[in-house]
C-alpha cells in the first residue's frame, strides 16, 4: 500500500471514530425547546402516547467504552494503514503458524512412511491409496483426476518421462518441481531457409514417431529437408536420434505420446514460438513424507506392483 493511500485509511478511520462519539454526543443532549420526555403531543387513537425519553445513561456509555475498545483494538492490531499494530501480529504470520502447526501433527500421522524407498511405497496398497488422496487433492488440476494429463501437462501413467522415470527422479520432480523451456525457433529458421524451413523441421519431427524413420524420410522429401536444420539447432537438447535428455528436460521426441499437439500445425507452432512448462515445488506445501507418498502413486501408475508386492506389510 502506497503512503497517499495509508494516509487516506487512516483519515478515513479517524473520520468514521469520531462520527460515532459526535453522534452519541449530539444525540444524548436535551436542546432548549425540547418537550419533556413525556409530553411530545404525538397520541394515536386517544390513548398511545409518543415519548421523547432519553437512553439511560449505562447504555450510552456502554456505547463509548465500545467506541474505546474499538481505537484499542486498531492500536494494537493493524487497523491503521500501512501501521504494523503494537503486536506485530499479521494475517501471513497467523497462517504460517497454523500450518505449521498442522504440518507437525500431518508428518506424525504419517510418521510409518517416512523415508521409506519410492518403490517399496508403491508396492504397500494403503500407501498407494494414501498417496493417490495427495493426488487427488493436489496434482489432478493439472494432471486430471486419472493423471492422463492435458495439452501442456504430461501423461503419468505411460512410459514416457521428460525428467526421467526412476523412483528417485520421479521424487526429485515432486519435491523440488521442473521448469522445461523450448526456445522459439522461428525467426532462426526463417532467417536460414525461410518460412519452408519451419514447416520442413516440423515435418522431420514428425517423422521421428513412425516406426521406420528412414523408410518415411526416403518416401517424404519435406522431412528430409528438414533433417539438416534439426541437425544444426536441435541436436543438442534432443540428441542426434531425437531420443531427449532428461536432465535438460527435453522430451523424446520418437515417443508416441506428447504433451502438446503432434499434428504439423502443432509443431510449427512448438518450433516457432517456444514453450516453457513450469512443474511446482511441493516440498514447502506438502513436506517431504507427503511428497514421496504422491510420488509412489505416480510411479506405481506407469510400474504396477505385482502380486506379490501388493500384498507386503507396511
Amino acid at each position: 500500500m502506497s503512503h497517499a493511500w495509508s494516509w487516506y485509511v487512516i483519515a478515513l478511520v479517524l473520520l468514521n471514530v469520531a462520527g460515532c462519539v459526535w453522534l452519541l454526543w449530539w444525540t444524548a443532549r436535551r436542546r432548549p425547546g425540547d418537550p419533556r420526555p413525556e409530553d411530545t403531543s404525538h397520541v394515536w387513537d386517544g390513548d398511545l402516547t409518543e415519548y421523547n425519553k432519553p437512553l439511560p445513561k449505562w447504555w450510552i456509555n456502554l456505547f463509548y467504552l465500545t467506541i474505546v475498545f474499538g481505537i484499542g483494538y486498531l492500536v494494537w492490531y493493524p487497523g491503521f494503514g500501512n501501521f504494523a499494530g503494537a503486536s506485530g501480529w499479521t494475517s501471513a504470520g497467523e497462517h504460517d503458524a497454523d500450518k505449521a502447526r498442522r504440518d507437525a501433527l500431518l508428518e506424525e500421522t504419517f510418521r510409518m512412511y517416512a523415508g521409506r524407498p519410492i518403490d517399496q511405497l508403491a508396492a504397500d496398497p494403503q500407501a498407494r491409496e494414501i498417496g493417490r488422496s495427495i493426488f487427488a487433492n493436489t496434482c489432478a488440476a493439472c494432471h486430471g483426476s486419472s493423471a492422463q494429463g492435458a495439452p501442456g501437462y504430461p501423461n503419468l501413467t505411460d512410459d514416457t518421462w521428460n525428467w526421467g522415470g526412476t523412483p528417485e527422479q520421479v521424487l526429485q520432480s515432486v519435491l523440488d518441481g521442473r521448469e522445461g523451456i523450448m526456445p522459439p525457433l522461428g525467426t532462426v529458421l526463417t532467417g536460414i531457409g525461410g518460412d519452408v524451413a519451419v514447416t520442413q523441421t516440423a515435418a522431420y519431427v514428425r517423422a521421428l514417431r513412425t516406426a521406420d524413420v528412414s523408410q518415411t524420410l526416403r518416401t517424404d522429401q519435406m522431412a528430409a529437408m528438414g533433417q539438416k536444420y534439426f541437425d544444426s539447432l536441435c541436436v543438442a537438447c534432443h540428441g542426434p536420434q531425437g531420443h531427449g535428455n532428461p536432465d535438460l528436460g527435453a522430451p523424446d521426441l520418437t515417443a508416441r505420446n506428447s504433451m502438446y499437439p503432434s499434428s504439423l500445425d502443432g509443431i510449427r507452432a512448438t518450433i516457432m514460438q517456444g514453450r516453457h512448462g513450469v512443474m511446482p515445488a511441493h516440498r514447502g506445501l506438502l513436506g517431504e513424507t507427503r511428497s514421496r507418498l504422491a510420488a509412489a502413486y505416480v510411479w506405481s501408475l506407469s510400474n504396477p506392483p505385482d502380486a506379490s508386492a501388493s500384498t507386503a506389510a507396511p
